[in-house]
């Protein structure tokens, strides 16, 4: 767009500063109504297509403002030389290119995240896949949106005058630079690396459930530098990407939400072993947490007071788990206190009769010697 005609029609810096101010709005109102007609048609034409509907969604003002400023730009390119702030506006106009531009490439690359979390939801029986690539995509997002920050900086920079000569002073001490940039940064850079591994090789997704210092929980968020693992109530846990890397954990759903609960209970050697298996049977059957795979029950353990009883079943996730394990552990508690009130562990005792036939005697003659046996008189051994 070249201002000269109007320039020489007019004359004077102040008619210059004037036309290129309404050549600037002018441009502007022309950016928005091409952008309004491309986003609209854009619709049209994505009628189905997730990504370009989200594209058109988030990066609507990230996409109109590099119109604006396009149009702006060319304005003062085209604007005469004898513009009150010509220079200084030119470079802010620049900047603010590159700016709205690197705005742009973020929201497409966010874009991109919500429609592969849009085709793969996680509140499915079976998301495995789905938080596999959740979690590939937002570690992925982060990185790439630290990268397009960092080019966008590098472009700005580059449009200052005097930049490769800072660019070159900082080539001649890049040694001790980097050595000192290196260890001051390597919880970053080592954060970062981190998370491109988890991205990768996956030994945590989004909605995994996990052991973590003790602790179980499920992984909430994954950021730019930590994991946030809720735990179980309500508290929350962060917890650095590069422990993950470093340490063992437990992940209970990293090739399958399915998992064994186990219930241990002490009984009597007297308690027969074959109801418990029935009444085990009929419990699982009955509740619909159960997943039809494992209902077993097995005589782990003896001691020479009572027998240790295990009651192993299968759900489809941690939680139904933990809910079934509470209803086998409630029902078998009931189960034997109905049938088989003296299946709980006993210690037995024995009293030798002429030792009981002299406490019984006392206590008849003396009752005030009741309190002394109770309180443990050497006549009545336990």
């Amino acid at each position: 767009m070249d201002l000269t005609t109007y320039h020489s029609l007019m004359g004077g810096r102040l008619a210059s500063a004037v036309t290129v101010l309404l050549s600037a709005i002018i441009s502007t109102l022309i950016a928005m109504g091409v952008h309004r007609a491309s986003i609209s048609l854009l619709k049209r034409l994505a009628n189905g297509r997730p990504f370009t509907t989200n594209v058109t969604r988030v990066a609507f003002r990230a996409s109109q403002l590099c119109l604006i400023m396009f149009g702006l730009r060319i304005v003062l390119a085209g604007a005469p030389s004898d513009t009150p702030g010509l220079v200084g506006l030119s470079h802010l106009a620049s900047v603010a290119l590159i700016v709205a531009l690197t705005w742009l490439a973020m929201q497409c690359i966010e874009s991109l995240s919500l429609t592969i979390a849009q085709l793969n939801p996680v509140d499915v029986a079976d998301n495995l896949r789905a938080r596999r690539l959740i979690t590939q995509a937002r570690v992925l997002t982060r990185s790439a949106h630290a990268i397009v920050i960092i080019l966008g900086l590098s472009f700005i920079l580059l449009t200052l005058p005097g930049a490769r000569q800072i660019g070159a002073s900082l080539l001649a001490s890049a040694g001790v630079a980097g050595l000192v940039a290196g260890i001051a940064a390597r919880p970053v850079l080592g954060n970062f690396i981190a998370g491109l591994q988890i991205a990768f090789s996956q030994p945590i997704r989004i909605d995994d459930v996990l052991i973590v210092n003790g602790e179980w929980g499920r992984v909430e968020e994954i950021k730019g530098t930590y994991v946030v693992v809720r735990i179980w109530d309500e508290r929350r846990m962060i917890v650095p990407l590069t422990w993950f890397i470093e340490n063992p954990f437990e992940n209970w759903t990293h090739t399958s939400s399915t998992i064994l609960g186990t219930v241990f209970l002490w009984l009597d050697f007297s308690v027969p072993v074959d109801p418990l298996r029935e009444e085990m049977e009929r419990l699982c059957q009955a509740s619909p947490l159960w997943d039809q795979r494992v209902c077993k029950v097995q005589v782990t353990d003896a001691t020479d007071r009572a027998m240790q009883l295990r009651f192993l079943i299968s759900a489809n996730n941690s939680g139904d788990a933990f809910e079934l394990r509470c209803v086998i552990r409630e029902g078998i508690l009931g189960y034997v206190a109905q049938h088989y009130p003296h299946g709980l562990p006993r210690l037995r005792s024995s009293l030798d009769p002429l030792e009981l036939n002299t406490t019984a005697a006392t206590v008849i003659n003396r009752p005030d010697a009741l309190d002394t046996i109770i309180d443990g008189s050497p006549t009545a051994k336990v």
